[in-house]
């Protein structure tokens, strides 16, 4: 990172847009995982984040301000929203650490953990007959905040997963297609994304809604959770800013597609259940679809989906930067020590969610691990010298900081007063 001079830095500076990465040194993404009620792990995380950004650029200063893209799947896709969706200032319509609160006031509601006549076999027989719960809190909930704002209009580019079971294939809802005209209708309302991203099968129902271009024609969408395809969407967010690089982008011009040592990614799990035995083959050798989808209160074909998806991609892209330098642009936070309710996606009781909180407070004093694929566990990078999770996003903040300087200064849309 190049020396920055010192800068006086503004309030206008600070929410100013963050300027094209061709005019810094690196592309900033950040990801989040699926996860249900699990969510409220990474939205600790965030809000520590926030806070050192803010210590270094005052409280104005929002994580929309320092990333590039940023990407989330199911939970982690309601996430981007949030920090993204401009309010009626054109600032973020959620601060990072008003989104605990958030979980911990709605997510029962989402989620009613209310007495099912005749016990188990009463949730079973709802298991068989429809979703666990009918959305309708949650499509609600979502409209009322984030109203008719449309992907273009997000503060800084998002990059979506979704599922569309009419067509069997993954649909990614990305403000780089929509902002270049490539696909006008995948721009559709942030609500409608969101719920569709976190249609869970066999939770919540799927999703149906259309879009229109600017000459009447029109498309319906048949979507159900990204986390089918992608519940690790930091794979996801690089591919889109590789594709805008291929086609010639001038906010990315003079980076090279395959130059990973230019991107800088922090990548935040939900929290996984790696330590505590789940099933065994012997037992699901016998199993039908109904036990695949009902075993031991669960539903373990979604659970292998959801923890297969997010390995693979950890173990690809920390592959590759275990390759590159410096290796420190790749930062995943993720604990695969949870516990019975804690690895629950929607036991959303008081106890339960509170446990949550403690466990994203507790993961920031955890050192900075990286996945053993022999194992899929996650290890502590380095045995003898121990960076903690903490300690590794103090020094990301102020990488981000002094990237959004950088590119303030050199770039001809902004004049940033500096010290002499």
């Amino acid at each position: 990172m190049a020396n920055i001079p010192p800068t006086l830095r503004t309030v206008e500076s600070i929410k100013s847009p963050l300027q094209a990465p061709t005019y810094g040194e690196i592309i900033t993404v950040l990801s989040i995982d699926g996860g249900g009620i699990r969510g409220i792990i990474p939205a600790v995380i965030l809000a520590f984040l926030e806070s050192e950004l803010q210590k270094l650029d005052g409280e104005d200063a929002r994580l929309a301000d320092y990333f590039d893209v940023i990407s989330g799947t199911s939970t982690g896709g309601l996430v981007t929203a949030m920090l993204t969706a401009p309010n009626e200032n054109n600032r973020p319509l959620f601060a990072a650490k008003d989104i605990k609160d958030f979980y911990l006031d709605h997510c029962p509601k989402i989620f009613p953990q209310n007495g099912v006549p005749f016990g188990s076999a009463g949730k079973l027989v709802k298991s068989l007959t429809g979703p666990k719960y009918d959305g309708k809190y949650l499509h609600k909930l979502v409209k009322e905040k984030l109203g008719d704002t449309k992907l273009h209009q997000t503060l800084t580019n998002i990059v979506i997963p979704t599922f569309d079971i009419k067509k069997l294939q993954p649909t990614i809802f990305s403000s780089y297609m929509v902002k270049n005209n490539s696909n006008p209708f995948k721009d559709a309302c942030l609500s409608d994304i969101c719920i569709a991203t976190s249609a869970a099968p066999t939770y919540l129902p799927a999703y149906s809604f259309k879009t229109e271009d600017s000459n009447g024609g029109e498309r319906v969408f048949h979507l159900v959770d990204g986390g089918v395809a992608a519940n690790n969407p930091a794979l996801v967010a690089i591919s889109e800013v590789t594709k805008e690089i291929t086609k010639g982008n001038s906010d990315l011009s003079h980076i090279k597609a395959a130059d990973y040592s230019r991107f800088m990614v922090i990548s935040l799990g939900t929290g996984g259940a790696k330590n505590e035995e789940k099933y065994d083959a012997e037992e699901a050798a016998g199993w039908g679809v109904l036990s695949w989808l009902t075993a031991d209160n669960s539903t373990p074909l979604i659970d292998v989906f959801s923890e297969a998806s997010s390995d693979l991609v950890d173990y690809h892209i920390s592959t590759i930067f275990q390759a590159i330098h410096p290796k420190e642009n790749y930062l995943r936070i993720q604990d695969d020590n949870l516990k019975g309710d804690e690895s629950s996606v929607d036991i959303a009781t008081k106890k339960n969610l509170e446990a949550l909180v403690q466990v994203g407070e507790k993961l920031l004093k955890k050192p900075v691990t990286r996945m053993n694929p022999e194992t899929g566990v996650c290890e502590p990078t380095s045995p003898s010298h121990q960076v903690t999770n903490e300690e590794a996003l103090k020094k990301l903040a102020k990488i981000l900081s002094r990237e959004k300087q950088l590119r303030e200064i050199r770039s001809p849309k902004v004049k940033v007063a500096t010290s002499k």
